[in-house]
């Protein structure tokens, strides 16, 4: 009775509407409402501020998510044939929580883990005099930004016309080239973020269908090995709350990129991901491609 009356519904939408709503194309249109609103931020941003560099970021990056967040929750959240919001309220501290956690201690494990083979060491205390600095341009924003584009707008609408695994593939894929322009990236660096990171934060968005958890987890990996441990974040050098080195061979290191390019964190954070994305197939939120969704609403056993 739902499968007939949906698709009632749907044939009762005129063509311009049954295009818009077409995962693909809804893709489209919120990728570009997505970029229209990140230019907006940055056009907004107030640059005359009587304000610390610190400080400064924190007003820019608050204005950016801000611009950024009102699209989604006007425009974004509309769009498809299945509009949802992935942002909502019920939740949200919860899910932010546990990603700010299992962030935390995800690449707390890696550290240990780089300390135990010798090639992570503490030299010194750190700089804290740029945390605030660090903290809006390495994990706030992108613990937002790149998560709301590549898991709740490329994610959910590959998701919904090529099926879950598809989603997981492309995203992951996607995501480790966006970072080849990164400094001192090699094309091992971006296969590795792809894998270990791509997979996590796939899986976070699969388990809990709601994108705090994946923020949480970004923003607290990046703050865990950059701002606490000194650790470059995806090529970028950080000042932590210690001052450390890394040295020995860039398979163990990850060398100037950082510990995200050695097999270290794909070992570890591709195992975490792994089990994630079983949680997440265990508990029912594997999505079949589209094709397959209508064979089966159309077969007579399914009526």
């Amino acid at each position: 009775m739902q499968d007939h009356v949906a698709t009632h519904v749907k044939a009762d939408k005129p063509l311009w509407r049954r295009i818009v709503d077409y995962p693909l194309v809804a893709m489209l249109i919120a990728t570009a409402i997505y970029i229209a609103a990140v230019a907006l931020g940055l056009g907004l941003r107030p640059v005359h501020l009587p304000l610390g560099p610190g400080p400064r970021a924190l007003v820019h990056a608050i204005v950016e998510v801000g611009i950024v967040l009102v699209a989604y929750k006007l425009v974004i959240v509309r769009l498809g044939e299945h509009p949802r919001d992935d942002l909502r309220s019920k939740g949200a501290l919860r899910d932010l929580g546990l990603g700010l956690l299992a962030g935390f201690l995800i690449f707390s494990a890696i550290v240990a883990l780089a300390a135990i083979v010798g090639v992570y060491r503490i030299t010194g205390p750190g700089d804290t005099s740029r945390v605030l600095l660090e903290l809006t341009g390495t994990a706030i924003l992108p613990g937002f930004m790149e998560e709301l584009l590549f898991r709740g707008i490329l994610f959910r609408w590959i998701e919904e016309f090529a099926g879950s695994w598809a989603a997981l593939v492309v995203t992951s894929a996607l995501f480790g080239l966006a970072h080849i322009l990164n400094p001192n990236a090699t094309w091992f660096s971006s296969f590795a973020i792809a894998v270990e990171a791509g997979v996590l934060l796939g899986g976070a968005y699969m388990l809990t269908r709601s994108l705090w958890f994946p923020m949480g987890l970004h923003a607290a990996w990046n703050f865990t090995q950059g701002e606490i441990f000194d650790v470059p974040v995806s090529g970028i050098n950080q000042h932590g709350l210690v001052e450390a080195k890394l040295t020995g061979p860039d398979l163990l290191s990850g060398g100037q990129f950082g510990l995200e390019a050695s097999i270290l964190a794909l070992f570890v954070a591709t195992a975490v991901g792994i089990w994630i994305v079983w949680l997440a197939v265990r508990r029912g939120e594997l999505v079949q491609p589209r094709w397959s969704r209508r064979r089966i609403s159309a077969s007579p056993t399914a009526a």
